[in-house]
């Protein structure tokens, strides 16, 4: 039996996208091995979540003032005796030089907090409420050297409801994200998932637009 893909996940914060990995992984649907978790902060829960599940945690923190690429090479360091296949971004809050994007081409994916390609970048439940969008939702990507503009595999959309708050789009969000990112990474980790110059392939075909799974949990 051949072992499991390897795959780093990257935090900053309270981990609870990890924690849906973690959870995948226990019930045996994720499809990959968690390697291990980093983040950028020392106090960060998800580093408690791990450590919690047995995964080996890391802090990799950055100097003031340092520049981009040296900090990705410490990463980089860090990472390397993992024997690492995937690199799995759920709340890193960190952006990568385009020397380490380029090494890591069509194995990182990042879950970001919008509709991409709306609103890439932070605040997005304010900016959806400010907006007046009717819809919202979370975006599984491929990283690129363009902040959240990599090519999406999946997404999960809710509607806007009259009296949504920033902190209510962010809990029915997170909803969404716990559903699509343990997708998403069964999908590449078993190599349904791919990307091939500037397409993601799916079971061999392009999508054409990314996967969509609403609130029902209805694919379309």
């Amino acid at each position: 039996m051949n072992p499991l893909p390897r795959v780093a996940v990257l935090i900053s914060g309270e981990g609870s996208n990890l924690q849906a990995l973690i959870d995948a992984s226990r019930a045996g649907t994720l499809g990959a091995s968690l390697a291990c978790v980093v983040s950028n902060r020392a106090a960060a829960r998800g580093l408690e979540r791990a450590r919690a599940a047995g995964i080996p945690a890391e802090h990799v923190g950055s100097a003031k003032g340092e520049a981009r690429e040296l900090y990705d090479a410490r990463l980089a360091t860090v990472l390397a005796p993992y024997a690492l296949d995937f690199i799995v971004l759920a709340g890193f809050m960190r952006i990568f030089g385009a020397e380490f994007v380029a090494a890591w081409a069509g194995r990182i994916l990042n879950i970001h907090p919008s509709l991409l390609p709306a609103h890439p970048g932070l605040e997005t439940h304010r900016r959806v409420l400010d907006a007046g969008d009717p819809w919202h939702g979370a975006t599984v990507h491929f990283v690129t050297a363009d902040l959240d503009a990599g090519p999406a595999a999946i997404q999960y959309r809710l509607r806007v409801r009259p009296g949504d708050t920033t902190e209510t789009l962010a809990r029915r969000v997170h909803v969404g994200e716990h559903i699509i990112l343990p997708r998403a990474v069964n999908w590449l980790a078993t190599g349904r998932l791919r990307l091939l110059a500037s397409s993601v392939m799916l079971d061999g075909q392009p999508l054409t637009r990314p996967v969509l799974i609403d609130e029902e949990g209805s694919l379309t």
